[in-house]
Parts: C-alpha cells; sequence; structure tokens
C-alpha cells in the first residue's frame, strides 16, 4: 500500500487532505471546509474523487461536502453517532470499522471531546485526527468531558510512535506559545517552536507532525508526567485532572 497525500489550504486556517491510493488511482478527502480549493487540486492532478471521510459536524468541516457530492458522486463517510447532524451519509461508521480508499484501509477510532461523535481515520503510518490531537494542542473541549477528551487522547498516543499526525489546522503557532508556557525548559520543544516559525515565515504549513514529536512536546499528551504536572502545583494528580488544567489554562491563554 502507497499512499500520496495532499494538503489542501482551506479557509483562513484549515487543512483538508487529499489521500490516492496509488495503484487503483481511488482517492479520498478528509473533511471538506469548502469545495473550491479540493476541486481545484483534484483538477490539477486529474483525479476523481471517489471518497468524502468526514471527522465531525463543524461547519468549517463540512461546508464543502454537498458540492463535492454534487460534482462527483462521491461516497459520504462519518459517524453513525452523529449521522443527524452531518450531511447524508452513504457509509455510518463506528469505532472499530474500516474504511477502505482502493487498497489501503482505515480503521476507526472514536476521538469524541471536542465534539461528541468526533471520529479519526487511522491508515498505518498517517492518522488524520482533525480537531483531537492537534499538532501541539487538541480541540477545545466544546461537547464532551476532559475525561473523554483525555480517553481518546491516549487512544492516539497508543499508535505507532511514527504515525504521521494529519490535524485540521494551522493552530501551531500559537500552540507551541502556550506549550512554553508549560514546559519552558523542555529543549525539544524549544527546537519545535523555531522551526515553526521558520516554516510560517516561508508560509509553509506545520502539518503532518509525527506522533513521536508530539509525545515529546505537546503538553496535552504529556499531562500524564508527574514533572508536568509539578510545575503545575498538581503532585499526585490524576492524568485526566492534569490535562483539565491544561485544557483550562489554554483556554484562557
Amino acid at each position: 500500500m502507497t499512499l500520496e497525500i495532499v494538503t489542501v489550504p482551506c479557509l483562513s486556517d484549515n487543512y483538508a487532505y487529499l489521500i490516492r491510493d496509488d495503484r487503483t488511482g481511488a482517492t479520498a478527502v478528509v473533511d471538506a471546509p469548502h469545495a473550491d480549493p479540493i476541486a481545484a487540486s483534484l483538477a490539477s492532478r486529474g483525479w476523481r474523487l471517489d471518497k468524502i471521510l468526514i471527522t465531525h459536524h463543524h461547519f468549517d468541516h463540512i461546508g464543502g461536502v454537498e458540492r463535492l457530492k454534487r460534482d462527483h458522486g462521491a461516497t459520504i463517510v462519518g459517524a453513525a453517532s452523529d449521522s443527524s447532524r452531518l450531511p447524508p451519509l452513504d457509509e455510518a461508521v463506528s469505532e472499530g470499522d474500516s474504511v477502505a480508499v482502493g487498497d489501503a484501509v482505515c480503521r476507526i477510532l472514536d476521538v469524541s471531546g471536542h465534539t461528541v461523535g468526533h471520529i479519526a481515520y487511522v491508515f498505518p503510518g498517517a492518522a488524520f485526527t482533525a480537531d483531537s490531537l492537534m499538532a501541539l494542542g487538541c480541540g477545545r473541549v466544546f461537547e464532551g468531558t476532559a475525561e473523554m477528551m483525555w480517553s481518546s487522547l491516549s487512544k492516539l498516543a497508543a499508535l505507532p510512535p511514527d504515525t504521521e499526525i494529519y490535524s485540521g489546522h494551522e493552530y501551531t503557532a500559537a500552540n507551541a506559545r502556550f506549550a512554553m508556557t508549560v514546559e519552558p525548559d523542555n529543549e525539544t520543544l524549544k527546537r519545535r517552536e523555531a522551526d515553526i516559525a521558520r516554516l510560517r515565515s516561508e508560509n509553509r504549513p506545520t502539518v503532518p507532525s509525527t506522533l513521536s514529536l508530539e509525545l515529546e512536546t505537546n503538553p496535552f499528551l504529556r499531562a500524564r508526567l508527574d514533572s508536568v504536572k509539578a510545575s503545575m502545583g498538581m503532585p499526585g494528580a490524576s492524568d485526566a485532572a492534569a490535562f483539565a488544567e491544561i485544557r483550562k489554562r489554554k483556554d484562557n491563554f
């Protein structure tokens, strides 16, 4: 299995991702914030669109779905548990289910927290996490609970460390500034912040990242560490409680 993945900037700071199975030519898009840039990217490559993989119901992730469906006849895939808030689904999935893009097969993880019913699409070596695990961050907990979000992040943290993480927004520079307030002495984080500044100065995306790098620098994944709990004055706190405190601080940052 060989996947070609194309990052498509949409709206002001969203990303959609084209996924193409090289052998069959089957192509999917993960989320569709706006149809125009996705359609242009497909046309420039001469690709057809076979599937639209929706992560969650927020409009900045589904705004272009219906037009792409109309223009390309693509199959729409999304969470069965959230089908009432999504465009009409052709394929409703739940955690543990599989979705094929040609010969490439991903599995579904329920990563609720940002929304209830948020899912991630996990291919070998690449996870499309949208607004659950993000580069140096995670989504705001709008609908779930901190415990729910921590459970979701823990599922993603258990993936192979070399997994590439494709998240839904270009929030990384702001996330880096906040991360430095949690671990100002983290040398890997300092180097990453410099790399992010360079990429953004060149107008280049900071995603994907790798899970291994997130585990070394992302404060939301590092809530489990005694050193992070101590730095927040929470020695002995549960992992979920430490995560909740970090999320609260980020919300007010």
